[in-house]
């Protein structure tokens, strides 16, 4: 009898700490690895993220949306596949790319500081060749789109080489897993995590 419960006395704070933990990283946060360099110079291939699953989705924030249905060029994605990207337009936002590759939401100028000048310009408005821009996505060509309700337009800090709405379009509101946070330490930590 004693025997049993020593053993119940050990097993029952592992197995509720272990529902406590499971609770935390389902419903509130997540660490996860960034995988690719879409998001550099501001966050780094391997480097992890804290993801806030319940956090208020607002412009300029970094998300990570499950990518199976909404990148639609890319056939062979697992259901599970996440993307990192950061949120440029929010539903009902009017958006507008120069020529100059200068960007415009709402008839107002957006700096974009977290990216080079040049990636403003050429990464943003120069398509990878052989992929057809998503279908109502006109970058630079002084055209304005409007971005649908319960979507957002995405794109990466690395503009030359991201994959993102400007190849598949928006990402509905449903698909974001959550707001991705970089740690203090890492070394853009404020351009991740705070930039307006």
């Amino acid at each position: 009898m004693i025997k049993i419960k020593e053993i119940a006395a050990t097993l029952i704070p592992i197995i509720i700490g272990g529902l406590i933990a499971l609770v935390i990283k389902t419903f509130l946060v997540t660490a996860i690895s960034v995988d690719g360099s879409s998001m550099a110079p501001n966050l780094y291939a391997n480097e992890t993220v804290v993801l806030l699953h319940h956090a208020r989705v607002k412009r300029n924030q970094i998300v990570v949306f499950k990518a199976a249905g909404v990148d639609k060029n890319n056939h062979y994605l697992k259901p599970n596949t996440l993307y990192i990207k950061r949120v440029i337009g929010m539903p009902g936002d009017r958006i507008r790319y120069s020529k100059q590759g200068n960007l415009y939401i709402n008839g107002k100028y957006q700096a974009q500081s977290y990216i080079s000048p040049l990636q403003r310009k050429l990464g943003t408005t120069l398509l990878n060749p052989g992929v057809k821009p998503a279908k109502g996505i006109r970058l630079g060509s002084n055209r304005t789109f409007k971005v649908p309700a319960k979507t957002y337009f995405v794109l990466g800090d690395n503009r030359t080489i991201s994959n993102d709405s400007r190849y598949y379009g928006f990402v509905p509101a449903e698909k974001i897993q959550g707001v991705a946070k970089a740690f203090p330490w890492s070394r853009n930590h404020q351009l991740v995590n705070n930039y307006r």
